[in-house]
């Protein structure tokens, strides 16, 4: 069998990111910052006029110990394979056969048989179903995803019930990641929910990012389906570099 599962705590995967991106930014920023207020705050105390100054230097000095809290949230520290565990969410391909064509209920419930299998090892891929015609189901799956990410969560992917979606042109996106705000800061930075940062994040275009990851998608469809149907392993490489080629293009990997 042929899963796609994510790897678990986060940072075990991300461990020299961690420390040599964002364990520095956090070290210089709770550092230089909580400084710089105090200098301010004299200057204010002997009539310096720089009232404006002081109030960006604090607020930005929270803002940096938020960030420092919420990397540390997501590093969590593993011996060996002691505390690893794989998160599966879609059987990709059985002996002979494909699976990409099943309703991801089909996928979530053979996961849930493996998580019930070995609890150390799996962990349950939680979920939610909405109906986008109710504004109550809606509604539902937000404080769902509110108290997911309040409690430490990363986020959710939201993807459509249906397998394989065959659109007039390609096929459908498989799924978007929505993260929470305190992972969201950990990649865009400590002041990211300021006002004026977030609506300079909401003008990028993201259509180039999109396009590649439904050709990236297509081409991973293709390496499984000919993976499956025994074909020479060359041919299944074709597909797999293929991915690996656009996978460095130049695009913004926080996208």
């Amino acid at each position: 069998m042929l899963f796609d599962a994510e790897l678990l705590p986060w940072s075990l995967k991300a461990g020299p990111m961690i420390r040599e991106q964002y364990a520095s930014v956090a070290a210089a920023a709770t550092s230089a910052l909580p400084a710089a207020s105090r200098v301010l705050q004299a200057a204010v105390d002997r009539g310096v006029d720089v009232t404006d100054l002081l109030a960006r230097t604090q607020h930005r000095a929270s803002n940096a110990e938020a960030y420092r809290d919420s990397h540390r949230r997501y590093s969590q520290p593993v011996s060996g394979l002691d505390g690893v565990q794989l998160a599966p969410f879609q059987l990709l391909a059985s002996e002979g056969a494909s699976q990409l064509g099943q309703d991801h209920s089909w996928h979530l419930a053979i996961a849930d048989r493996l998580a019930a299998a070995d609890e150390e090892l799996i962990r349950r891929t939680r979920h939610i179903d909405v109906d986008l015609t109710s504004d109550e189901s809606e509604a539902a799956a937000t404080t769902w995803w509110e108290d997911l990410t309040n409690a430490g969560g990363e986020g959710m992917v939201v993807k459509p019930v249906a397998g394989l979606v065959r659109g007039t042109r390609s096929l459908a996106q498989p799924g978007i990641k929505v993260h929470g705000d305190e992972y969201l800061r950990i990649i865009y930075g400590p002041d990211y929910l300021d006002p004026t940062n977030l609506v300079r994040l909401r003008d990028r275009d993201v259509g180039h990012k999109r396009s590649m990851a439904l050709r990236e998608y297509a081409l991973g469809v293709e390496a499984v389906e000919r993976f499956v149907a025994d074909e020479p392993l060359w041919r299944v490489h074709q597909a797999v570099f293929g991915v690996l080629a656009m996978e460095s293009e130049p695009v913004d990997p926080r996208l």
